[in-house]
């Protein structure tokens, strides 16, 4: 069964970069200039950040659907990039190498599968969990500090 990562749309974040400090504040935001590789995955280009370039470091509604899941949380975002667009079935090398969290939600957007597993486990994870017909889709997060990742759909 073939799956889709996708990455975050860019254009939600823009504004991020033109505001003045109090206004990231108010925005429960930050910009950083990143100071070690790898640590700073952007969830639009799918890719570490590089030492020296700056990102948007903001509070994230991954998962906004209606039930007790509602969450956010902080995730980075490089200035200037536009979303990958990957071909079915690719993990990039962002998620392939870290230890991440998966979970898996139905239609009302109700957690009904979860694991934590290797980067390098996740194809045969996604795809089991896409076996039961009832997962929707699904959330990755980066296992260690918990932020949210990606979305996996079916292709």
């Amino acid at each position: 069964m073939s799956f889709h990562v996708h990455a975050l749309d860019e254009t939600q974040f823009k504004k991020y970069f033109t505001m003045s400090e109090a206004e990231l504040a108010e925005n429960n935001a930050r910009l950083e200039v990143v100071q070690e590789h790898p640590r700073t995955p952007c969830r639009v280009s799918l890719d570490d950040a590089q030492i020296g370039k700056t990102v948007a470091l903001v509070d994230y509604t991954h998962q906004s659907g209606a039930s007790p899941y509602k969450s956010s949380h902080a995730i980075s975002v490089r200035k200037d990039v536009k979303a990958v667009q990957l071909p079915p079935g690719t993990i990039p090398h962002v998620l392939y190498s870290r230890l991440m969290s998966v979970r898996g939600f139905d239609q009302n957007h109700m957690m009904i599968a979860a694991d934590v597993v290797d980067g390098e486990e996740l194809q045969n994870t996604i795809e089991t969990f896409f076996a039961d017909t009832e997962v929707d889709y699904i959330h990755l997060h980066n296992a260690k500090p918990g932020c949210f990742a990606a979305k996996v759909t079916r292709a």
